[in-house]
């Protein structure tokens, strides 16, 4: 069925259902039609056809209280009638595809004409060639021997063209499978809560059913539509589907719509299931999406393929989603219009990784010397053939000739792109694939779960990480230790006989009802363990409480059940308390409250005393206990938090809108100080962030000096140090000018020193994270990651350069946002993260430094050969070998290092520190000058050293030298050791560190060595190699073991004395122009455009490589997955946009960039874009407010569009 197209899918479900429909008391079709009104519409239809959600419940035989009986003939009858809660994913691209995909590499296509052509010419032979007049050049004679063996060489090149793509199909295809497998293992993990036969039950997604009885709370992602059936306080997120960012409340009798992919936003309810999979809103959307699907990929195949088109990768990264993937971006992109699009734009999520902006730029530097190299060579060729022949020996051209001469200039040519193709280094693009995709898998099992390739590496140049505190730098295992409970204050759990017996009986009720009755704590696993706490973990603390005053909630529970709560008023961010009104016998209300002990005690003027008697509690008692009983407990790190009721007279009934009014003249029952320990190996973990140069900051919804206390004991602060601790209130004050307008300038005063923000809002933490990224205070622009696990941390997730999620605590929203998801909740996965992702760097350096060192020593001896000689002395068959297997085997062996501690002993990298650093071309240019006098000694005085003929000038298509075969082997022999070099990049000594720890390393190493043999041996004609003999061979490897010893000579040469050496792959400060100077710098920027445009667009496709192979694993994700996706396009549009449009800044059109055939294909400029100007998305911004986006952006647009 996975393979069915959606439109096969819903069409074999209407069949199934016009057979079925009498069976229940509704079609699928009507469901469908009612689930797609709105509001008070859908109220009278319910109201005409049904009578009520009851009536429609008993019509799909459910009960709203029991749920469905749960039998499997019954579900699977469900299933049949009105579908599966699952979304048929496209098909997979067949491998067929992924190699047309491959094929599309600009160097290989390059490659491909110059085989043809080369074969082409091979077997062509030109009337003149008998023509005695016509001039021939040296080692270039024609003879008869060409026709036999010139193919070989034009067939070689299109063998390694095929090898290159054959590995790049195949990688993406294993990885596409990968893919799908984490794909169905998180769809699998994906559970949601529903009854049924009266039991709470957590069922996969897909198992969902029409008639079920779902339970939804505050964060979750609706997996199907349904209706309302009871449930208090009610909001969803429906921007996803309709892009209003406002709330929308939820009520049995103005709306009770409630529509799969929405977000849960507050509250909590119960709803019945009426439409599932495909026939869901978000299905629906999704079988139009999936029916328009093939066009639109033909169109979008020309330019947005490159980079993974919107299309492709949304429903790639959705469908395989199952239903609780619903996110509606498609609706937007297709009526949004202008301002939208601008939107887009602004949202754009973070500017290109550190690493990709440095390889770019790195490429379009060795492209620029790799074409100036092959022209000169082809020039040099030219001229000294039209020279030689026409001037010196003063031949005529014959017309005859012309075709003699032109297979000349096409040998010349071959010759030039030989030269080019040594230059570019294509193994770079596999070998960031590799250390990326190997660092992901091995991330796993360090409980890093990454959903966005990138986010490892930019995890590496991490300067400041802001944490939650509570379950990420604590265990989140509360537990009640200290109690202020009728005027006296226990320093441990009272005695239960020393608590008056009223003030007892209130204290279980107001514990036990005022709490979410999915809360509960059960009886350990193993004997021995600690009791288990489900669900919200501050109420679990409070009902342990209860259980130590050996009292017992859930009878209390049994006699008031969630139906009959009269009114609840949720915990969020603003209220920071919650309260729960129940109707007494007498038919007046009680409500109970409770929340963080100064919010709660402001509303206090009374309190129960010994006696469990009300009496007079004034604002100056309250200070007094504030002074007393609250900082105390703060101090000694507790969280306080304050239960408290109030009796209302049954008539006249209270306004419960009107929520100053209720939540006030409380009478307070008791005060705890909850203790949630902070988890053991968290202080080691932010020492070694403070050593790594990586500041933490702590940002809590906590009391200042709980915060405090916790920081200190975390380490975060040193007793005696400068820094800030500010409550929400006072950062808000400080950071905003008389207008309450945010200016950067005053954070900028601030955030240097702030180590903990307490009592923080969702909105301070987003300020605050916005503030540091955006300051210029610095001169590296600060990278931050971020942790959160609540609805409300989206935004900050979203900003920050990395947002960690909780894969325990975490709520399906903040999840969403993320970029990596901590499977263990624990800040000391974090610093793993860390050490990853400067591994990532380190491993693509060390590549480097081998790569180029092979590109220098091969372009020279291309070049001078071909120039000097002719006739280069290493064959294209043998630089395809070099290039190959020496790419390919060694982007593996160098990108799976594993990290090690000494990782972080480092300050982060910053963008400004070059990719090759000084040690890194000292070492290059180190060993290209050893490598080199070797070759040329060899070349020119090899012969007589080994006392053997010279394989210089011998007549073409004689049988390959024994000479040259030394030169080719040597070669490679010295390739391999340096590649042990390569592993150390800051100047390191010991290069053999550690070389067990990498098994793939050697076996690469010692498999290269093999096949190297058999090569030189048994290679004959296609390889150009005469077989060697035993004293031959040790020379090869004793001059090999040379580089060895060479490396120890430069390691001594202090890098300080070679100022003159030039550092590559450096992202300049230009490239991060501040806003301000953006306008006037409009022409500069075209001046770097132009720069970056020319040739070297050629190159970005082979970066462009990367990008298709990471495509895959692009959206590593799980719950709604294709944010990732769409943003990322989206984030590569809006910069397309800007390169057509950046003569006008003041006028952005998305259409004028995808529509104009000239602009570059999305991805590529996308990519110029960024790594030209990284404070580009700045103006993007501001050009986006200038053009009518600038309404204020709530959290809920702004996070989904």
């Amino acid at each position: 069925m996975g393979d069915m197209t959606n439109s096969d899918f819903y069409s074999k479900n209407q069949r199934n259902e016009s057979s079925h429909g009498g069976e229940f008391g509704c079609t699928m079709e009507e469901l469908r039609s009612l689930m797609e009104l709105r509001g008070t519409e859908a109220v009278v239809k319910i109201k005409e056809t049904y009578g009520d959600t009851e009536a429609i419940c008993r019509r799909l035989k459910t009960s709203p209280v029991e749920g469905l009986p749960g039998t499997a003939p019954d579900l699977e009858k469900r299933k049949q009638i009105f579908g599966q809660n699952f979304i048929p994913p496209k098909k997979p691209k067949t491998f067929l595809q992924l190699v047309w995909e491959a094929l599309q590499d600009v160097t290989l296509i390059i490659l491909e004409i110059a085989a043809i052509i080369s074969l082409g010419l091979s077997f062509y032979h030109p009337p003149g060639e008998s023509n005695e007049g016509c001039a021939t050049a040296q080692g270039g004679a024609e003879d008869e021997g060409e026709a036999e063996a010139g193919w070989i060489e034009g067939a070689a090149i299109l063998l390694s063209v095929i090898c290159v793509v054959l590995v790049t199909a195949f990688n993406d295809w294993s990885k596409e499978k990968q893919f799908r497998g984490l794909q169905s293992r998180i769809e699998q993990e994906q559970k949601f809560t529903v009854v049924r036969a009266s039991q709470v039950v957590q069922i996969p997604v897909a198992e969902i059913v029409v008639g079920d009885i779902a339970q939804i709370k505050y964060g979750d992602l609706l997996p199907a539509d349904g209706l309302f059936i009871q449930g208090n306080d009610l909001k969803i997120d429906e921007s996803s589907l309709t892009g209003e960012s406002d709330q929308v409340r939820k009520s049995v009798d103005k709306d009770p719509m409630l529509l799969s992919g929405t977000h849960v936003m507050e509250g909590s309810g119960r709803m019945v299931v009426t439409a599932v999979g495909v026939n869901s809103q978000t299905g629906i959307i999704f079988t139009l999406l999936g029916a328009g699907g093939e066009e639109e990929e033909k169109k979008d195949k020309k330019g947005k393929m490159q980079d993974g088109t919107v299309d492709a990768s949304q429903s790639k990264a959705k469908q395989q989603d199952g239903a609780a993937a619903m996110e509606m971006q498609p609706l937007k992109s297709a009526e949004g219009g202008d301002a939208d699009d601008k939107k887009k734009a602004n949202m754009h999520k973070k500017e290109k990784s550190v690493l990709q902006g440095k390889l770019t730029k790195l490429a379009v530097q060795i492209g620029k010397a790799g074409l100036v190299m092959s022209a000169i060579t082809v020039i040099i060729l030219v001229l000294y053939f039209t020279v030689d022949t026409f001037v010196v020996n003063k031949k005529p051209w014959l017309p005859e000739c012309t075709p003699v001469y032109v297979q000349y200039f096409v040998k010349f040519f071959i010759i030039g792109v030989t030269v080019l193709v040594v230059a570019v280094p294509e193994g770079l693009p596999l070998a960031v694939t590799i250390s990326l995709a190997y660092s992901v898998k091995k991330m796993m099992k360090d409980n890093n779960l990454v959903r966005h390739l990138d986010a490892c590496e930019t995890m590496g140049n991490a300067t400041a990480i802001c944490s939650d505190k509570t379950g990420t730098l604590t265990t989140n295992r509360m537990t009640v230790v200290q109690a202020y409970v009728g005027d006296v204050h226990y320093k441990e759990i009272p005695d239960p006989s020393s608590i008056n017996v009223k003030t007892m009986e209130l204290l279980v009720n107001a514990i036990a009802i005022n709490s979410a009755y999915t809360t509960k704590i059960l009886p350990p696993e193993k004997e021995g363990a600690l009791p288990r706490q489900v669900g919200n973990k501050t109420e679990c603390g409070l009902l342990g409480f209860v259980l130590d005053l050996k009292q017992d909630y859930e009878p209390v529970r049994s006699q008031m059940p969630e139906e009959k709560l009269y009114k609840v008023y949720t915990f969020n961010s603003v209220r920071k308390s919650m309260s729960t009104v129940i109707k007494l016998p007498d038919e007046s209300f009680r409500m109970y409250s409770k929340g963080a002990s100064e919010i709660v005690l402001k509303k206090c003027c009374k309190i129960l005393n010994g006696s469990g008697e009300p009496r007079v509690f004034r604002p100056r008692d309250r200070d007094e206990m504030v002074k007393k009983v609250i900082e105390p407990m703060a101090c000694d790190g507790l969280r306080t938090i304050c239960v408290a009721y109030r009796d209302f007279p049954s008539s006249p009934e209270p306004d419960w809108d009107n929520e100053n009014d209720i939540l006030n003249d409380l009478t307070c029952i008791c005060v705890v100080g909850i203790e949630d320990p902070v988890r053991p190996e968290v202080p080691e973990a932010i020492r070694k962030c403070q050593r790594a140069g990586i500041t933490v900051r702590m940002v809590t919804g906590d009391n200042i000096n709980t915060a405090r206390a916790i920081a200190i004991k975390c380490g975060i602060i040193h007793p005696g140090e400068d820094f800030l601790c500010l409550e929400g209130k006072e950062f808000n004050r400080r950071i905003r000018n008389e207008k309450g307008e945010i200016e950067q300038e005053r954070i900028d005063k601030i955030w240097p020193k702030l180590r903990v923000l307490a009592r923080s809002s969702p909105t301070d933490k987003h300020t605050l994270v916005k503030g540091i990224i955006d300051s210029t205070h610095t001169e590296q622009r600060q990278v931050v990651a971020v942790t959160g696990d609540g609805t409300n941390d989206g935004p900050a997730l979203k900003k920050a350069d990395v947002g960690f999620a909780m894969g325990i605590a975490g709520t399906d929203v903040a999840k969403e946002a993320s970029d990596i998801i901590l499977t263990d909740d624990n800040f000391s996965s974090i610093v793993k993260a860390v050490m990853w992702g400067r591994n990532v760097y380190d491993s693509i350096s060390k590549f480097l430094q081998f790569q180029l060192t092979v590109n220098v020593v091969a372009v020279i001896v291309a070049f001078t050969g071909a120039c000097i000689t002719q006739d280069s002395p290493l064959k294209a068959v043998q630089m395809l070998w070099v290039n190959l297997i020496m790419d390919t085997f060694a982007s593996l062996a160098l990108a799976t290092e594993p990290p090690t501690e000494t990782l972080l002993l480092r300050k982060p990298y910053g963008r400004n520190k070059p990719l090759i650093s000084r040690t890194m071309m000292k070492n290059i240019l180190g060993h290209a000058v050893y490598q080199l006098t070797l070759i040329f000694t060899l070349l020119f005085v090899g012969e007589k050293m080994f006392q053997i003929d010279s394989g210089r000038n011998a007549p073409l298509h004689s049988p390959p030298s024994e000479h040259y075969t030394i030169i080719f082997n040597t070669f490679v022999m010295m390739q391999l050791f340096n590649e042990i070099n390569a592993r150390k990049i800051h100047g390191e000594r010991n290069v053999f560190d550690g070389i067990f720890r990498n098994p793939i390393f050697c076996t690469i190493v010692l498999g290269t060595f093999a096949i190297q043999i058999v090569i030189v041996q048994f290679g004959g004609k296609p390889f150009s190699c005469s077989p060697l003999q035993l004293d031959q061979w040790m020379w090869c490897i004793f001059i090999g073991l040379g580089e060895l010893v060479w490396g120890q000579v430069i390691a001594t040469i202090p890098t300080s004395r070679l100022k003159f050496l030039k550092e590559a792959g450096r992202l300049t400060q230009k490239e991060e122009i501040p806003e301000e100077e953006l306008n006037e710098d409009v022409e500069e920027i075209d001046h770097a455009e132009r720069e970056l445009r020319r040739g070297q667009i050629l190159w970005f496709r082979g970066l462009n490589r990367i990008q298709t192979q990471i495509e895959v694993v692009n959206t590593f994700k799980s719950g709604a997955s294709f944010q990732g996706a769409l943003r990322r396009q989206s984030s590569v549009t809006s910069q397309s946009q800007d390169v057509a449009n950046l003569s006008s800044p003041s006028r952005v059109s998305l259409s004028n960039a995808l529509s104009s055939p000239t602009s570059l294909p999305p991805a590529a400029a996308g990519r110029e874009c960024e790594s030209y100007c990284l404070g580009h998305h700045r103006r993007q911004r501001r050009v986006g407010r200038r053009a009518g986006a600038g309404a204020p952006r709530t959290w809920g647009a702004a996070s989904y569009d």
